[in-house]
């Protein structure tokens, strides 16, 4: 699922354990995102622009300028459909725009005590913007300080635009998120190496940490034992660990910006014959998923088919307790949670190039089983980037 209570990678102590000291570096061979793909990703926003009808999209830091041009750390961008891309910064930051934009582009500044709006009228002026889409994290006050500083402008939702963009992967992208869910795979299987009797999960967390930062990335993780594991986003209970418990990992890691996010759920010791029965199902479902995810599929049937497999075992009915409390996927990329979900009620088309996961969660009344693994839609119809647990005492494939 990628929310709840995570634990950033930590430094390794002295005494890290040995699963963890034999780990080398997976960073070789890592492609950034080239220019070239900055440039094609702008026009395509542009060729969304026109058939929304829509003059210009302006955005503040985060993914979907980092999408767009290399960097998520600037204070303002307008992508108009037509001419220059234009930044709309503090003057002390104009360096700041050369330095880190990997696309290039004109630069209006503003002094800090002014605010930005003047500045920004003059950016839609100058480039004919007048219909302007708002990309969806741009924060209330700036909407109202634009929509006063340009009464005439029309303003609307952006998303069309930027997840027409974000919600199809190149091959480049889908390169980075493979490498990502190789990396998690690495420092879980090096974390569930170190389990013992007492352990908390901080302790195992910040194990998974140092087995992150050993293999060269940052990454985070959830970590819950035995009853915990039935809260789908973690609980602030204090745990140790002991014979018979689930264990839940929960989470991922980033490269070059990309996401990956994989669930794993073992038991300590031998599991269960309830154990045993739920995770057996919860693979099922989760297969269920898979096979449902057939290219030009709607999201919500991917949805339908795990839950069915659910409900048939005896679980819900739909949304209810025991069962799956929540929908099946999320999209994700630059973000661990984006565009597209897999839920009730989505009928998007599912398309070469989509990312999503596929984590048909079950909850039963004394401990929660989830397997994510997260789907790129191919040419071909769904692959993984992870390999599926094949059985409740084998985590990885």
């Amino acid at each position: 699922m990628g929310i709840g209570a995570m634990a950033r990678a930590q430094r390794p102590s002295l005494d890290v354990p040995t699963a963890i000291r034999s780990l080398k570096p997976m960073t070789a061979g890592v492609q950034p995102i080239a220019a070239e793909e900055r440039h094609v990703r702008i026009e395509k926003a542009r060729r969304l622009m026109a058939a929304q009808k829509i003059d210009g999209v302006y955005m503040e830091r985060g993914s979907t300028m980092f999408y767009f041009t290399g960097t998520r750390e600037l204070a303002g961008l307008l992508i108009p459909a037509k001419g220059e891309i234009v930044w709309i910064v503090p003057v002390t930051e104009e360096q700041r725009v050369h330095d880190a934009s990997r696309v290039g582009g004109k630069v209006v500044t503003y002094v800090e005590s002014d605010g930005p709006f003047r500045a920004l009228k003059r950016a839609c002026q100058d480039s004919g913007t007048t219909n302007i889409g708002l990309e969806e994290q741009v924060r209330f006050g700036v909407f109202e300080g634009m929509r006063k500083e340009l009464p005439a402008a029309e303003f609307t939702d952006a998303t069309p635009i930027t997840a027409g963009c974000r919600v199809i992967k190149s091959k480049a992208e889908i390169a980075l998120m493979q490498r990502a869910a190789d990396v998690t795979i690495e420092a879980y299987r090096a974390g569930l190496a170190t389990l013992r009797e007492g352990m908390t999960p901080r302790e195992l967390s910040d194990h998974i940490g140092a087995a992150y930062q050993a293999l060269g990335f940052r990454g985070e993780v959830s970590v819950s034992f035995g009853k915990n594991t039935a809260f789908p986003h973690g609980s602030t209970v204090a745990q140790t660990l002991r014979e018979g418990d689930m264990v839940l990992l929960d989470d991922g890691c980033s490269v070059e910006g990309y996401q990956s996010d994989i669930t794993r759920a073992v038991v300590f010791g031998k599991p269960s014959a309830r154990q045993k029965l739920v995770w057996d199902l919860e693979r099922r479902a989760q297969d269920a998923a898979f096979f449902a995810a057939r290219l030009g599929a709607t999201c919500e049937s991917v949805d339908f088919a795990a839950r069915k497999a659910i409900v048939d075992a005896g679980f819900g009915p739909g949304y209810k307790l025991p069962g799956l409390p929540h929908r099946t996927g999320h999209g994700i990329g630059l973000d661990i949670h984006e565009w597209t979900y897999m839920v009730k009620g989505n009928k998007t088309l599912l398309e070469p190039g989509m990312c999503f996961s596929d984590e048909p969660m079950i909850v039963d009344n004394e401990f929660g089983v989830r397997l994510e693994d997260c789907i790129y839609m191919s040419e071909a119809g769904p692959r993984f980037f992870s390999k599926q647990s094949p059985a409740i005492d084998q985590p990885f494939g």
